[in-house]
């Protein structure tokens, strides 16, 4: 009886084993898709496969830099995204207040020598002013009207920093663009950036570049005009990988954003005369006759 009752039990263990490892195969294997595939399904696709674009928008176009390297830009010119034509293509110019990107001045060329709508941008950094990194950046790009408006990515804030001392920087750089261009600078962040430190209201008037991957509808619930849907898109002409854009709304509306041309004398100085006259306006209250941009700081 006891040789036969240990048989027995030495059979039990093997039952159970089994049992345990299809269930932790099973545990496995439903934890590595919910944690690692389901939430970037999208990037897989895009790194592995066709990549899967956000449905609805009809004018798409890329921003590069450096990372990019060398650009064929006869090929990227016939680049179809999602059957339709690249319009826009957003160049990286400056990071802080010393460095410019080794590519802008022929990537900027380039892209209006090869019928896109242009623009350039400004890589916020911790550890400069913003009226430094506002300078370096006018003193290096020279919009013209057709381009779009000058493009903040702003992705960081110092550490010893206050959110309301980090704003008033921000808003800093935003004005004396702005004075200079005369058109409401763009901001770029990421989505949850956005919520966190750009919430104020003194940023509501403008356009945002929102970006947030591998989801295939915008989870950021604000006001946004561009949206960076993915960082590994691939196109012609552009060896490796390249962010990938769309503009929230028609060719149209893409065109009325941009720098315009230079209004006529006498229309500028109309211009001049409502603004003396209306003391709510904006450039009355940051008119370098009136306000200089020191002022901003203070």
């Amino acid at each position: 009886m006891k040789v036969k009752a240990g048989k027995a039990r030495g059979k039990t263990p093997a039952v159970v084993w089994g049992a345990l490892t299809v269930a932790a195969a099973v545990a496995y294997a439903w934890a590595f898709y919910s944690f690692f595939v389901e939430p970037f399904g999208f990037r897989w696709r895009a790194l592995y496969g066709d990549p899967a674009y956000p449905k609805g928008f009809l004018v798409h176009g890329i921003d590069i830099s450096h990372h990019q390297g060398k650009i064929d830009w006869k090929k990227l010119s016939n680049a179809m995204i999602d059957r339709n034509t690249l319009t826009f293509v957003m160049v990286k110019a400056t990071e802080g207040s010393d460095f410019l990107d080794d590519c802008f001045k022929e990537n900027f060329q380039k892209a209006r020598e090869y019928g896109f709508i242009r623009g350039a941008y400004h890589y916020w950094s911790t550890i400069s002013t913003a009226r430094e990194q506002a300078s370096f950046f006018m003193d290096n790009v020279q919009l013209e009207a057709g381009d779009l408006p000058p493009m903040l990515d702003v992705e960081t804030k110092a550490d010893n920093m206050s959110d309301e001392d980090f704003q008033m920087e921000l808003l800093g750089w935003l004005h004396i663009v702005e004075d200079k261009y005369h058109v409401k600078p763009i901001i770029y962040t990421y989505y949850k950036f956005k919520e966190r430190y750009l919430k104020d209201e003194r940023f509501d008037p403008y356009p945002f570049w929102i970006a947030h991957y591998y989801v295939s509808d915008m989870q950021y619930g604000g006001e946004w005009k561009f949206w960076q849907h993915t960082d590994v898109g691939r196109l012609p002409g552009i060896k490796g990988f390249v962010d990938l854009d769309i503009y929230n709304g028609s060719r149209f509306g893409l065109e009325k954003l941009l720098i315009p041309e230079e209004a006529p004398p006498d229309t500028l100085m109309m211009e001049v005369d409502s603004l003396e006259t209306d003391s709510t306006s904006f450039y009355e209250e940051n008119d370098s006759d009136t306000q200089s941009p020191d002022a901003i700081f203070d």
